[in-house]
């Protein structure tokens, strides 16, 4: 096994295909790790899928710290990505930058920002400041509002344009790889070929350089996810009968012996 860091990810390209997942807690993150998951990204997804949320806004930045150390101090290998969640990089580029290196400070090894065009000054500040960034173009489920709803980006001419220089921009600020979620996969393979930086798909097609998955998806603990993910495990109902024994057991007597 060997540490993925920035130049171990930027050397992939082209290279290696890498399967990266969220992970939320010590525990998962630590089998992720084992299981030779090159990035880990503690996302704003947990709002979602661990803490009852109906989109990533309500997350704040304290759940992100306490998350990423978690994930950190469980992983040996794997290179920890820590999400800016909603409010911690809009609040001004000073700010921005403070509440980033706080993200890293908990244990992150990079930190994730969504947007393109309209970040690239913030990037530039992170990275010459020592912060590497993972950049998140297409769909940004931060912007979940001006959208009307979680809605595939890149559809038109224009807005597939607009993406592809949104991708170019980050990478023209220091981005050491992008995400690129539920756009078109022609376009996806487009700006795949055009960057020279590692393309991370969700929801992208099969082109990209690599792709993300949110563990609770693809090991089928949410049970209604999207199209297209795939689930390795069905462990919802595995979970749910573990419980259901256990109840039954005690109130049975049949434990403890």
């Amino acid at each position: 096994m060997k540490k993925w860091n920035v130049a171990t990810v930027r050397a992939a390209k082209g290279v290696e295909k890498l399967g990266c997942c969220t992970a939320y807690d010590a525990c998962f993150a630590r089998l992720a790790d084992e299981a030779g998951v090159p990035i880990i990204l503690v996302g704003d997804s947990m709002g979602m899928s661990a803490l009852g949320y109906a989109t990533t806004l309500p997350v704040n930045l304290s759940d992100t710290l306490a998350a990423v150390g978690a994930v950190a101090r469980a992983t040996k290998d794997a290179m920890v990505v820590g999400d800016m969640p909603f409010g911690s990089y809009q609040c001004g580029d000073d700010a921005a930058v403070a509440n980033a290196v706080a993200v890293i400070k908990a244990g992150a090894d990079a930190v994730k920002l969504e947007g393109g065009v309209s970040v690239c000054g913030l990037i530039r500040r992170l990275t010459t400041a020592g912060i590497p960034v993972l950049a998140h173009v297409g769909m940004t489920p931060q912007c979940v509002n001006s959208y009307g709803g979680f809605k595939r980006q890149g559809k038109t001419r224009e807005a597939a344009e607009q993406v592809l220089a949104d991708a170019q921009a980050v990478e023209a600020a220091g981005a050491f790889a992008v995400t690129l979620e539920c756009i078109p996969a022609e376009l996806a393979a487009q700006i795949t070929a055009a960057l020279r930086i590692v393309t991370i798909g969700i929801g992208a097609g099969p082109v990209c350089d690599a792709q993300w998955l949110v563990m609770h998806d693809l090991l089928g603990l949410n049970e209604q996810v999207p199209s297209f993910v795939r689930q390795y495990a069905h462990l919802a109902e595995t979970v749910r009968g573990a419980f259901a024994a256990y109840v039954n057991e005690v109130k049975t007597g049949a434990f403890p012996l």
